[in-house]
């Protein structure tokens, strides 16, 4: 059988997820109704992702968006995240994903300029000629960090998934983001963090996919 909503791939696995995608929709069709299919795909895996209808209300989807990332991805383009439970997360991808949150140069980058480990795993991504998609779930400075970058010339960066979650510069963060030219998608506030990374760009990659069965028949 080959993969189903939310990568179900048994019978029982997608009676589930039908199921679930029903409910989704019933809870947050009137709030989609203007939306691209791609773009309705991504919040609906995200809602389910969080079993939180208010993200259908606070995701908001750059116009080119999905178009960037669906061309980079099936480029395999890079996939940088800001940490590593975002790169575990995300799956069936035949590319590169990266972290670097770890890497003893971005303790040195942290240390020498005196910023966070995770902008600084950014500037260590830059300065290694990254040319991809960055996902970010949990690090405002992250996310502020590539918007500089990409600003300055100095980071090649397709599209951004931006959703730092927390009270403290994560609402900034993403609004900065939002306020850019790169494609991105956002979550407004304080929301966000790793299970709608992770959604959204395991949903890029199955829309993929799918395009991809479809054109092979």
């Amino acid at each position: 059988m080959k993969p189903m909503f939310m990568g179900a791939s048994t019978k029982q696995g997608y009676k589930i997820a039908k199921k679930s995608r029903e409910i989704v929709r019933s809870l947050i069709d009137s709030k989609t109704r203007n939306l691209t299919p791609e773009e309705r795909s991504i919040v609906e895996r995200i809602v389910h992702s969080t079993a939180d209808p208010e993200y259908a209300d606070i995701t908001q989807i750059s116009s080119d968006f999905v178009e960037k990332s669906l061309k980079a991805i099936s480029e395999e383009k890079d996939i940088l995240t800001d940490i590593n439970m975002v790169r575990v997360g995300i799956n069936k991808y035949e590319g590169i994903i990266n972290c670097h949150i770890a890497d003893e140069r971005t303790i040195e980058l942290a240390r020498k300029h005196e910023i966070t480990r995770a902008a600084a795993a950014m500037e260590l991504a830059a300065l290694n000629g990254f040319d991809g998609v960055v996902v970010i779930g949990n690090s405002p400075t992250a996310l502020l960090k590539v918007i500089e970058l990409v600003e300055s010339d100095s980071m090649d960066v397709k599209s951004v998934i931006g959703v730092p979650v927390g009270f403290v510069a994560a609402a900034e963060s993403k609004k900065s983001l939002q306020e850019s030219s790169i494609p991105h998608l956002i979550t407004e506030g304080p929301k966000g963090g790793t299970p709608v990374a992770v959604a959204a760009v395991n949903s890029l990659i199955s829309l993929l996919r799918t395009k991809q069965d479809e054109v092979n028949g």
